[in-house]
């Protein structure tokens, strides 16, 4: 139990150092990959948390994390489509999209969301090692592998149901793999997994964005001669989908 209590405390830790050179990268505008790194550090302590729920202190960082992650997810969402823009040949478009980002960013490191992240995150691996001196960790692995378990049962029991909700299945894909970079000793995922997953949340992605950009479309006038390749792509995405999620079901499940 003290090696597994030892290596949770560790990764907080990490993500605590993590997450302030986020903070520090975002207040002084120094790239363009901060605000990624840090909803990407923000989403490993939450899929750290998720089979924690019910332990002192983890319901109060999990709220944060979620805090941030509502106040950052417009601000990424921006930068995604600005990238395709840009890629694509649509340089107005993109800078328009791109000129708020640097006060954004700004705001976002002195904003209170990650200031109360960072205040409860700093005091967590106390929270952690208090409960364990009471005695509140007692079959913590197995709590955590249970946690795991449930959640690729849910997976499967998703993928088995008539016409795939994509929505859905994206979101217990993201949290399956996410669980299992933050668990890999616990998680017990067969062998052909990770790479079904990640090729099953990519495709899902890809149609995520398209939908969230024809949505924008209808109001955003410069995005309309982008419209017609997102329909195809969105046609495309979903037929992939289709496919790769079978695949993930009959191989993995």
């Amino acid at each position: 139990m003290s090696a597994l209590v030892d290596q949770l405390v560790a990764q907080v830790i990490g993500l605590e150092v993590g997450l302030l050179s986020c903070q520090a990268r975002l207040a002084a505008v120094t790239d363009d990959e901060a605000l990624h790194d840090l909803r990407t550090t923000v989403r490993r302590l939450r899929s750290l948390l998720r089979p924690l729920r019910g332990l002192p202190g983890v319901e109060q960082l999990e709220v944060a994390a979620s805090a941030v992650g509502q106040l950052t997810t417009p601000l990424r969402d921006r930068e995604v489509l600005a990238a395709y823009l840009h890629q694509h040949g649509h340089h107005e478009a993109a800078d328009r999209r791109l000129r708020p980002q640097p006060d954004a960013y700004r705001h976002v490191a002195q904003s209170p969301e990650l200031a109360q992240l960072l205040q409860i995150l700093d005091a967590f691996p106390r929270f952690i090692r208090a409960s364990e001196h009471q005695k509140l960790l007692k079959g913590l692995r197995t709590r955590i592998e249970k946690r795991l378990a449930k959640q690729w049962h849910n997976l499967g029991a998703a993928l088995k149901e008539p016409g795939h909700d994509r929505h859905r299945l994206r979101l217990l894909i993201k949290r399956v793999r996410y669980a299992a970079e933050a668990y890999p000793q616990l998680d017990k995922l067969p062998a052909n997994a990770v790479p079904r997953l990640k090729k099953a949340q990519a495709v899902l992605g890809d149609w995520h964005d398209c939908l969230q950009w024809l949505a924008q479309a209808e109001q955003q006038a410069d995005l309309q001669p982008c419209v017609a390749v997102w329909q195809r792509t969105l046609v495309k995405a979903e037929g992939e989908s289709d496919r790769v999620l079978d695949k993930l079901s009959a191989h993995c499940f």
